[in-house]
């Protein structure tokens, strides 16, 4: 044998050797698993599930645990006759896309985004609906509020003895923790603003008109500080909520759930609380994702939910008070001259559902960068596009609480204006104006009505 030869079969040995080692410390290495059983939970079952790692957290409510195990045991629970599915814990996030500060608000309460869905117009005291939310819980599944969120919010509006936080998931540890107080001690911002577009917010002496004004929130922290999560943990805020509505404690009020998060597959703990929610009567509302042409995230893609895409205006950043000016909404003409599907937003491949679109692009409110100092921005993404649509359900279920999701959603769906697919010249922040197209692939139904919306909403 030459010793080329021989050289050339020692490296190949090696690299054998090497990649067996690498797949072997793969598969020994410990992760979360989120496991649902297609039967109810017992004790029996809990230890022969033991047998494959650590059982972490039991969700009885959905027959789901989640667990702590060895790569390799994986395929081996799923392959057990009482699992119906099981998967690694799958990442979540909720951040925007971008931000721009704002600094002038020039005593406007009529913002863009309302009154291009219909639920105020331009000037003061100008709300185009009746309904204003009363009597109907927002559950917003998030980062949680800031410290500040009085200086923001009226006390009233926000159920501080039902708020709740979950931390944990994923990872090497796998359990779910629920740290007292953290829902209100945030340093995201991303709940905060989120929860301002369902309910308004304060600046100075001028209130913001919000979609839902008078709904109660629920604020519910699912996602840690630096926005992201884990769907075990989104899978037990869902429980919670569902849990409040089945045990009375809110009496006959409706629920709507606002989850502006989402990852790239549907979790077999999450899908199990979702179809437990909206079987007791709870309406869930997701954003899209964004992703763009890489398609929907989840859970908003999963059919149950309503998902939302984002769109924008094209009069954004014209001139300074562009924010609160009036946008021409009265004919679908103008929709199709005035709106526009953002670039980010996710567009909808085969077996997700997306169903109607909502403002997300430059959406105005508080949030801030410096701990304890009060400022606003406007975001982009489909977490700011998410609310507009919970908050227009809130308003339905104040006029008909026996509203069911998929009721909802074809009502929602209906009284959408088509957005078709197009192009639009779109000015930046920068100032730079440039082109933004989408196809059919990005709008669902089409722009979202208020008015439509409750029109079609008969008690």
């Amino acid at each position: 044998m030459s010793k080329r030869l021989m050289i050339t079969l020692l490296v190949l040995v090696m690299l054998l050797f090497n990649s067996s080692s690498a797949m072997a410390a793969g598969n020994n290495q410990k992760i979360g698993i989120n496991v649902v059983l297609n039967t109810a939970i017992t004790d029996p079952l809990l230890a022969d599930l033991g047998k494959h790692g650590t059982v972490r957290d039991v969700v009885l409510d959905i027959n789901a645990v989640t667990m702590q195990v060895r790569a390799s045991e994986l395929s081996a629970i799923q392959a057990l006759p009482y699992v119906a599915a099981a998967n690694p814990d799958a990442t979540r996030n909720g951040a925007p896309v971008d931000t721009v500060a704002a600094t002038d608000f020039r005593g406007g309460v009529s913002t863009w985004d309302l009154d291009a869905i219909n639920v105020t117009d331009y000037g003061f005291n100008n709300r185009t609906v009746a309904e204003d939310g009363t009597g109907v819980y927002v559950a917003v599944l998030d980062t949680g509020l800031l410290d500040s969120w009085r200086q923001y919010f009226p006390q009233e509006r926000i159920a501080t003895q039902f708020a709740k936080a979950f931390r944990g998931g994923g990872g090497d540890n796998g359990n779910v923790s629920e740290p007292p107080n953290m829902w209100e001690h945030d340093q995201n911002s991303h709940g905060t603003h989120v929860t301002s577009t369902i309910l308004g917010y304060q600046f100075g002496v001028n209130p913001i008109n919000g979609v839902a004004p008078m709904a109660t929130i629920i604020p519910v922290k699912v996602l840690g500080q630096n926005g992201s999560g884990w769907s075990s943990v989104i899978a037990r805020g869902i429980t919670y909520v569902t849990d409040l509505k089945v045990s009375g404690v809110l009496g006959t009020s409706s629920v709507v759930i606002n989850m502006s998060l989402g990852g790239s597959g549907l979790d077999a703990m999450e899908k199990a609380a979702i179809d437990d929610a909206i079987a007791n009567g709870v309406i869930i509302v997701a954003s899209s994702g964004n992703r763009g042409t890489a398609g929907m995230g989840y859970p908003g893609a999963y059919a149950p939910v309503i998902s939302v895409a984002a769109s924008g205006w094209t009069g954004e950043w014209i001139d300074s008070d562009w924010w609160y000016q009036d946008v021409p909404e009265d004919t679908a003409l103008n929709y199709l001259d005035n709106f526009y599907i953002a670039d980010f937003s996710s567009r909808e491949k085969p077996g997700q559902d997306l169903d109607v679109a909502a403002p997300g692009s430059w959406v105005l409110g508080p949030y801030q960068v410096n701990s304890g100092q009060v400022s606003y921005y406007y975001l982009g993404g489909t977490s700011m596009a998410s609310p507009h649509v919970a908050g227009i359900v809130a308003l339905m279920l104040q006029k008909d609480p026996s509203l069911t999701a998929a009721e909802a959603e074809t009502i929602l769906e209906k009284a959408a204006i088509p957005l078709l697919a197009g192009c639009r010249l779109v000015t930046e922040p920068s100032g730079i104006i440039v082109p933004t197209c989408w196809g059919a692939d990005a709008t669902g139904a089409g722009l979202v009505d208020a008015v439509g919306a409750l029109a079609g909403t008969i008690p």
